[in-house]
């Protein structure tokens, strides 16, 4: 693929869907108790440990066997996707996805220049910290947007003249992502070569069509219950309903 052309590229994204985008559809109904058993996880551990990256860019945290195969479409900067991440993350992560009846992969979509540069510092230390940055940017959103937001215009529209990856790695320091993943473990000379990786830019681009070509993803968070697209599912309350009635069917 080739090298991704920020700014127009995001108004492209922009352009096709949005955060929380009305997908026309109604609340999931209530579904029956759970009457699936929970599956032994190896060395008697935890399923919620074991995470793998996917061959469509995702990462899976569970067991990949699991009976229902979730995936969740989320954009950084979507404070749609953040409200999900605090409200429903944890009930889907302990009542589902650690008893291996589930398997849960975050997808990123990227919406803005914003939302690339936070993904690849999300994505940056691979399976190890990926859930535990995707969270941490989630739950601080306000705090970085509020960064950006705040930024001299001057420097941002100056930003259009630049390379791809230069403009990330200047999003990333408006941000505040290099100090924020360093204090979690990744080292500023990984996050500058994550920001500065071609290929990593061009994955999330590729997720993107995907996520609108083969699943008309109208709008984020968005959620593939086993490769479907959940169309009547916004937030934990629509979700978990469409969770049960696929594990009892």
């Amino acid at each position: 693929m080739k090298p991704l052309p920020l700014l127009v590229t995001a108004a492209a994204i922009l352009a096709a869907t949005a955060c929380n985008a009305d997908n026309g559809s109604t609340a999931a109904g209530a579904a029956s108790p759970v009457a699936a058993a929970p599956v032994a996880a190896p060395n008697t551990g935890d399923w919620s440990a074991i995470v793998s990256q996917t061959p469509a860019g995702g990462f899976m945290m569970g067991n990949p066997n699991a009976k229902v195969k979730l995936v969740e479409y989320g954009s950084m900067t979507c404070p749609h996707c953040a409200s999900f991440d605090k409200t429903g993350v944890k009930p889907l992560i302990d009542n589902y996805v650690k008893k291996g009846l589930v398997a849960f992969e975050f997808r990123n979509f990227v919406r803005d220049p914003y939302d690339l540069a936070a993904s690849l510092i999300a994505r940056c230390g691979g399976t190890a910290s990926f859930f535990g940055l995707t969270r941490a940017l989630y739950a601080d959103q306000a705090g970085w947007m509020a960064k950006l937001q705040a930024a001299d215009p001057a420097a941002m529209q100056a930003l259009q003249s630049q390379p791809p990856q230069q403009q990330f790695k200047a999003i990333a320091d408006m941000a505040g992502f290099p100090s924020f993943a360093a204090m979690r473990g990744l080292p500023r000379a990984k996050t500058d070569a994550c920001l500065a990786d071609p290929p990593g830019a061009s994955k999330l681009v590729e997720m993107n069509s995907d996520a609108v070509d083969t699943y008309k993803v109208p709008g984020t968070p968005a959620f593939l219950i086993n490769d479907e697209l959940v169309k009547n599912a916004s937030d934990w309350a629509t979700l978990e309903p469409a969770i049960k009635l696929a594990l009892n069917s």
